[in-house]
């Protein structure tokens, strides 16, 4: 059976399958996507119009002063400051919009990052033991921080900047074509150059942002299987071996990072020579076309400010676009991890055993951790209440084995376990697991009181129950004693 990591990877792979999926995943935040899109659009339609509002001023400012170099005339400045003023109130609304679609997105962001953490909090309880032995901790906790919160600040930083781009190129092209389209083309032929660079680049940038985020889950998984043995790596002189792992994990994610960061780099400079490109071409064409008489200075004026306008959005979507493949390998592992196998739903199950005898019979019982490996071909034993049993044998012969089995982490593949008579397939996990008390080989104390580790999981436990139980395992002495 595959590590469930190494399927992230696979699962990866499908760009378009995994960012559907998070659009769907997105699809209860539509209305206030909605909203934020709205305000983004307001916004960047008076930052579109504000050029050709300024072409006016800057014609009248223009025909003026030649008009008063030549004695027939002088300029209107109450005109250009009533232009002026109007173009002021609008990038002062397309600021004001800018802000609240910004800050209802920082809100939105938010509300996703936490809805996946609690999906995932949530999935860690319902998925079987077996997916915690192919599975490191730090792997899983690797998806509940940096996959999340790369996933987080994609929604925040990228969505609306895509859609605000878009709408900025479009509304740049429908403008620049109403003013003149010979400049227009100048500008979009300098323009194309950059945007088949950027599809070029994101096309090959895909595998190492995938890359980096299993590079971050092996990496935290090492991390955190070395700190939680340290202990036992000093005893046994093994930090060489240790340092050499640690070594080849961290070799993989830099080379994985600085791919996928330096081939995503290379998209703002491209865009920056291209927006310069396309700034004296325009330039250019428009002086020619300004001595021909073809067009008014301001037309220039205007063009030069719309060329900025265009090509900055070409740069925000590659920008975008290399966020939200970064995105896009962290929900594949997100996903993954969401959509494991659970347990099976027992939501239907009404017995329940309340004052158990203690009883425990095994009939012949067949299980293997795998299903073409069986380890346990036919055991049979019985236990009456009151008696004590020790499970005595080497290493590997199952001891571990039959207590998960009676405690139901593992399903048996054939015959079955009962207490009091009851099949313990007949009633709930929980119900099975309030029936034992568990004492595990490796002892792990939460934070909080001693009281709080003892009755841990448990409701309504009196002091006197608890003097009780500590005095039958011999605590309570020690207990007082500190």
């Amino acid at each position: 059976m595959p590590r469930p990591g190494k399927q992230t990877t696979e699962r990866a792979k499908d760009f378009k399958g995994t960012l559907r999926q998070l659009l769907s995943a997105l699809r209860q935040y539509k209305l206030s996507l909605i909203v934020v899109m709205v305000f983004a659009i307001l916004s960047t339609i008076f930052n579109i119009a504000g050029p050709k509002i300024l072409a006016k001023a800057t014609t009248a400012l223009a025909t003026g002063w030649i008009a008063k170099l030549r004695g027939i005339g002088s300029i209107d400045f109450a005109y250009i400051g009533k232009v002026l003023l109007f173009l002021l109130g609008m990038y002062l609304l397309s600021a004001a919009f800018s802000f609240v679609q910004g800050w209802l997105m920082s809100g939105l962001s938010q509300k996703v990052c936490y809805d996946f953490r609690d999906q995932i909090s949530k999935k860690i309880n319902r998925l079987p033991i077996d997916y915690y032995n192919k599975t490191t901790f730090g792997d899983i906790l690797s998806r509940v921080t940096n996959d999340v919160d790369t996933i987080s600040q994609t929604i925040q930083n990228s969505i609306i900047t895509l859609v605000s781009s878009v709408v900025l190129l479009l509304g740049c092209l429908l403008m620049m074509f109403k003013t003149n389209w010979i400049m227009t083309i100048s500008a979009i032929v300098a323009s194309l150059i950059g945007f088949v660079l950027m599809v070029l680049i994101m096309g090959r940038s895909q595998r190492y942002f995938i890359a980096r985020q299993q590079g971050l889950g092996d990496m935290n998984g090492h991390i955190e299987e070395a700190y939680a043995g340290h202990t036992v790596i000093r005893v046994s002189n093994a930090e060489k071996e240790f340092s050499e792992k640690f070594e080849e994990l961290n070799e993989k994610l830099y080379q994985a990072s600085w791919k996928s960061q330096f081939l995503s780099g290379l998209m703002m400079p491209i865009m920056g020579f291209i927006g310069n490109l396309g700034y004296v071409t325009v330039c250019v064409i428009g002086a020619l076309l300004t001595m021909n008489g073809s067009i008014t200075f301001g037309v220039i004026i205007a063009f030069m400010v719309y060329v900025r306008l265009f090509t900055n959005p070409l740069s925000q979507i590659a920008q975008a676009m290399t966020n939200i493949q970064s995105a896009a390998a962290a929900s594949g592992r997100v996903f993954d991890f969401l959509e494991a196998e659970e347990l099976e739903d027992e939501s239907s199950k009404t017995a329940k055993l309340s004052n158990p005898t203690g009883q425990v019979t095994f009939e012949h019982v067949k299980f293997g951790y795998t299903p073409d490996r069986i380890i346990i071909h036919d055991f049979s034993q019985q236990v009456q209440p009151g008696q004590k049993v020790a499970i005595v044998g080497p290493t590997g012969a199952g001891k571990t084995t039959l207590v998960n089995l009676l405690m139901r982490f593992y399903e048996i593949d054939g015959g079955s376990i009962a207490i009091d008579g009851i099949n313990t397939r007949q009633i709930t996990r929980e119900n099975v697991h309030s029936l034992f008390g568990m004492v595990l080989q490796d002892t792990w104390l939460f934070e909080g009181t001693i009281r709080d580790n003892i009755v841990y999981g448990k409701q309504g436990v009196t002091n006197e129950d608890l003097d009780r139980v500590c005095k039958a395992v011999g605590l309570y002495h020690y207990i007082h004693t500190l």
